[in-house]
């Protein structure tokens, strides 16, 4: 069972337990599901309600309750190439041509379900929760929460801008200026459920990159995103006239490999219980790094 500390402050001293627990992120909906899915909430070893008065000194425990996986996720002992893991967070370089949920046309065989492998030789009890999704073609750092809480804490960083990734990318041809900004609407393409386009009634969408050479009559650009969009990257360099090499979806060509030619390659967040910021590379996969 998952399970949260602390120790009432003195400026938290006759706070109620409800609002103390809101200045630990702890959601309304985290709060029912404890109250009515098996969680319990203790000060000082006696369990308490949402109304109790606090005093300075207390301890404050939170347990949430189990979490069920659903049952379509099937859990796989597929390989993972973990970067870093500890009792909240864990951070995979996936490889290329691996989806990192389970869909309609890729069922297994995914992130998802290598982690749930995972988990259950660790005897945790939990689902996957992913921070940082990545289209399958794409590889590299992937940010995964080990529990639902700690998924609410990431992703109320990440709309907020704190959670960072950097990517590598090669495209066709040669991008000018050689550090620049690409802020152009991004919606989709007529009737096509995957295809993206940059179209005037788009959502914003803000791309910074900069070349880092030119190689073989490609640009092997670095990129920090500013908007997260769907296919933001790809629709991007497309637009300029630059498409990434191997994505024959917007105007890539395949002879040299055989997926988009995008990696993410750094990722930094704040971690919310060692409350330290925290940065992770990977280095460029081999079908991108033999281009070069």
């Amino acid at each position: 069972m998952f399970q949260l500390r602390w120790i009432v402050t003195q400026q938290q001293d006759g706070m109620l337990v409800r609002e103390f627990l809101k200045q630990q992120h702890i959601s309304k909906t985290a709060l029912t599901d404890i109250k009515f899915q098996g969680g319990r909430i203790e000060v000082n070893d006696m369990p308490v309600t949402v109304r109790y008065v606090l005093k300075a000194g207390d301890e404050v425990r939170v347990s949430f309750p189990p979490e069920q996986k659903s049952v379509h996720m099937v859990a796989q002992p597929i390989p993972l190439s973990i970067v870093y893991e500890d009792d909240y967070v864990i951070v995979v370089d996936k490889p290329p041509h691996m989806a990192t949920i389970p869909s309609r046309e890729h069922p297994q065989g995914t992130l998802a379900n290598a982690l749930l492998y995972h988990y259950e030789r660790q005897h945790l009890q939990a689902t996957v929760h992913v921070v940082t999704r990545l289209d399958r073609d794409t590889s590299g750092l992937v940010l995964v929460a080990k529990h639902r809480h700690v998924h609410h804490i990431l992703s109320e960083q990440q709309k907020q801008g704190r959670v960072k990734r950097r990517y590598e990318a090669l495209c066709h041809g040669y991008v000018t200026p050689l550090v620049g900004t690409i802020d152009a609407p991004i919606g989709r393409k007529g009737e096509s459920i995957i295809e993206r386009e940059v179209r005037p009634d788009g959502q914003r969408a803000v791309t910074h990159y900069a070349v880092l050479q030119y190689k073989n009559e490609m640009s092997h650009v670095s990129i920090q995103l500013e908007t997260g969009r769907t296919h933001q990257i790809r629709v991007h360099f497309s637009y300029l006239g630059h498409p990434l090499v191997g994505d024959d979806l917007y105007g890539g060509f395949r002879e040299q490999i055989d997926r988009q030619a995008l990696h993410s390659c750094e990722l930094t967040f704040f971690h919310p219980f060692f409350e330290k910021t925290m940065t992770f590379h990977a280095p460029l996969p081999h079908d991108m790094a033999r281009l070069l």
